[in-house]
């Protein structure tokens, strides 16, 4: 809304004031490894966290994302992440290409390509739809 410079909030009438949305859409944060081999299961990061450069190679990769996709294609395998920041962060880089022979450098990868990232073109898509509906129902 538009106040002479200066007003302060508490000076303007209730009726004037913007209204918070109370409630937003629900939302949830999920990692997961496809190929032609299979997909992994669905990794859920918990509400509140934030996916930084430590998060995603501690938890994210060496917990969780690596052993599945070992599960799913064995000893080896290809690795192509998208640009996100935790991905490209130099000592997430060094972990990669030291962790998996196939790893593909940020140097390499396609910005934006339909066939060499399916999750992002496809799966959220489908995903958002359960989302909406239950996240519960979602995650079984």
């Amino acid at each position: 809304m538009y106040a002479m410079a200066g007003t302060r909030k508490k000076q303007l009438s209730a009726g004037r004031l913007l209204r918070k949305r109370s409630n937003f859409s629900k939302s949830v944060l999920v990692s997961v490894g496809v190929s032609g081999l299979g997909c992994t299961e669905l990794i859920f990061i918990e509400p509140g966290v934030k996916i930084d450069g430590a998060y995603y190679r501690d938890t994210l990769l060496r917990q969780h994302l690596l052993p599945a996709i070992r599960s799913v294609a064995g000893s080896f395998f290809v690795f192509q992440q998208d640009n996100a920041p935790a991905h490209c962060a130099r000592e997430t880089v060094a972990l990669l290409k030291a962790e998996m022979p196939g790893f593909i450098s940020p140097q390499q990868w396609p910005p934006n390509s339909p066939d060499l990232s399916p999750v992002d073109y496809e799966i959220w898509g489908v995903l958002q739809q359960c989302v909406y509906r239950d996240v519960e129902h979602l995650k079984q």
